[in-house]
């Protein structure tokens, strides 16, 4: 039977409710000094204010090394009621020393499987997908390796596959890496941050793969793609790919944080879904909020 793992155990896919489908409670980087994600109090916070909005999920892609405090993770969800799904992976090499790295060679799928079976860490926490990222246009070494791995542990596990797409680049090379040399299935993969190259024929083409499309976020400089992204997703969806959509707030700084005065989780519900509902119609909106994420993150797991 189909289930999502979230922090809290398996739940069904129609459990799920309002998700959103790639943010972060908790994420730290040397790529963003001074901009870390580390408060409890703030992330419950985040929390409370999507669920007040009706918000019922939310898929942490925080992987391996970058801060996701995953022990923290289910007394936030039960204070809160809502669902978090946390994430094994590993992101781009530069946001790692060498030292990190060079611990996981040879070990990084078995990594993945352990975190996605047995818990992260002590935390008993088990994640429920995997995230890697691609670079900017193309695949660099580090990005393979991270695939490769990535895919290894889907195949030994059944999770999902979710891609930080560089500037929402390269979409197509990562599914002929993934879906064709590392034979994943299409549909358990996810590409992250569509939004941020609104080409609509290369969204087509990714769409007809099978694979899900992840439109998380607004801009942080608020770049013309944020304007253009409706047309994005409405072309999508009248090319009838409307279930293969899916959308996100990705709060990756403390700045922006809906308690710092950024957009923050609640974004995606209080003026994205408006937005989106007067270009696609109520009625999509809501499945694409709610049964595209069942789909997308719900599977048998090995």
């Amino acid at each position: 039977m189909s289930a999502v793992r979230t922090v809290l155990g398996d739940v069904l896919p129609d459990d799920l409710g309002v998700c959103d489908a790639h943010d972060h409670l908790f994420f730290g980087s040397p790529q963003l000094p001074g901009q870390e994600l580390r408060s409890v109090p703030a992330a419950r916070a985040e929390l409370t204010a999507f669920r007040e909005l009706g918000g019922g999920t939310v898929a942490q892609w925080t992987p391996y090394g970058l801060g996701r405090r995953a022990a923290d993770l289910p007394a936030l969800s039960r204070e809160t009621g809502v669902h978090v799904v946390a994430a094994t992976g590993l992101h781009q090499a530069a946001h790692y020393d060498d030292g990190v790295l060079q611990e996981l060679r040879g070990g990084l799928a078995e990594v993945f499987v352990s975190e996605l079976t047995d818990g992260i860490g002590t935390s008993g926490v088990r994640a429920g997908l995997i995230k890697v990222a691609g670079g900017f246009h193309a695949l660099d070494a580090h990005a393979r390796w991270t695939m490769g791995a990535a895919a290894e542990a889907h195949h030994a596990t059944g999770a999902p596959i979710a891609v930080h797409l560089e500037l929402g680049t390269g979409a197509l090379d990562v599914l002929d890496l993934l879906c064709g040399e590392l034979e994943v299935p299409p549909e358990r993969v996810i590409l992250g941050h569509l939004n941020r190259s609104p080409d609509a024929e290369l969204h087509r083409q990714a769409a007809g793969s099978g694979c899900y499309l992840a439109f998380d976020g607004p801009s942080r400089a608020n770049h013309a793609t944020d304007w253009r992204m409706p047309d994005a997703v409405r072309a999508l969806a009248d090319a009838g790919h409307g279930d293969r959509l899916l959308l996100g707030g990705d709060t990756t700084t403390a700045a922006a944080r809906a308690a710092n005065g950024g957009p923050g989780m609640p974004y995606l519900l209080r003026r994205i879904r408006p937005r989106l509902a007067l270009a696609l119609g109520e009625e999509l909106v809501r499945r694409i909020l709610t049964q595209n994420p069942g789909r997308a993150f719900g599977v048998e797991w090995r």
